[in-house]
């Protein structure tokens, strides 16, 4: 569908400049919800990502936040990896301070998003899916983490494969 609107647009295809990053996140998420895994871009106006420990202690957070929220907002899992990934509100690296459990990261990384029909492993799967406009609080998620603390940490794993210091 997007492949013949953009060749129907021809030389109109150009996207202004403030709107290519809105044009390539739209292009991104048609791919998940067409059952295929999209890379997208942290932040601007989608979401930021808190990466936590998948033990058992972020499974008990997020059944906390399923009774906050009436339903947790969007969490991915990541088996291989050990790793939750809970979509929060864009911006919400930048205000983020220091963590014991978890670390926030926003633009200009990426993550890679499962098919909304993968939930279950192998691979990354959404262990709690998106609603349409719900994303996990980061206030009560802090507070949730502190409160489990899922183990281990991410910090030091982030440092040493991407560089990040956390």
């Amino acid at each position: 569908m997007m492949r013949a609107a953009d060749e129907a647009a021809g030389a109109a295809r150009q996207p202004a400049p403030d709107m290519e990053d809105l044009a390539a996140a739209i292009r991104a998420l048609f791919k998940v919800e067409a059952r295929s895994k999209a890379i997208v871009r942290l932040g601007g106006g989608l979401f930021d990502v808190v990466i936590t420990s998948a033990g058992l202690e972020a499974r008990s957070a997020a059944a906390v936040m399923d009774e906050i929220q009436g339903g947790c907002g969007p969490v991915i899992e990541d088996p291989k990896n050990e790793r939750f990934y809970w979509l929060v509100p864009p911006g919400s690296s930048e205000r983020w301070t220091p963590h014991d459990y978890a670390v926030c990261l926003g633009a200009p990384r990426r993550i890679t998003l499962p098919s909304l029909n993968k939930r279950v492993p192998p691979g990354p799967y959404w262990f709690r899916p998106p609603a349409s406009d719900r994303l996990v609080p980061v206030r009560p998620l802090r507070d949730t983490l502190a409160r489990f603390r899922p183990m281990p940490t991410p910090h030091a794993d982030l440092a040493a494969r991407f560089g990040i210091a956390t």
